[in-house]
């Protein structure tokens, strides 16, 4: 088994080296591709890689498709590129927390814009009251 820190360490090297091959492959069903994660086994020899790909459900379809038809490929790049007794076998999943993270910011700044608009109502619509004249005698 190997340590904590050297797992950290290939997984690392993994998420960067994969990132690289996937920049410089031609194969046209892949799009815009950014590996966001991996993980790593403790025996280092099955990682998980994260990607997020831009575009509509079709395009991250075809793309997630291009690449694990070109599994072996990239498997024997990272083979060649990370000196490693075995290299891992790899296995590609959706990493939805970009799109997830998009989407609660776009509904934060929604929710926000509501808020400005109801201040700027109600800030239209008050009438001044004058200040009480409590304290005061007559």
């Amino acid at each position: 088994m190997a340590t904590q820190q050297r797992v950290q360490r290939v997984r690392e090297a993994i998420k960067q080296e994969t990132s690289d091959i996937i920049q410089q492959m031609k194969d046209p069903r892949i799009g815009f591709v950014t590996v966001t994660d991996a993980e790593v086994s403790r025996d280092l020899r099955h990682v998980k890689i994260f990607v997020s790909v831009l575009g509509d459900e079709e395009s991250k379809k075809a793309s997630l498709e291009g690449l694990e038809r070109a599994t072996g490929y990239i498997r024997t790049e990272i083979g060649q590129r990370i000196r490693l007794r075995h290299t891992p076998e790899i296995i590609f999943r959706w990493d939805e927390s970009l799109e997830r993270g998009a989407r609660i910011s776009r509904i934060l700044r929604d929710l926000k814009e509501e808020d400005a608009d109801i201040k700027a109502e109600d800030g239209a619509s008050a009438v001044e009251v004058p200040p009480s004249s409590e304290g005061e005698d007559a």
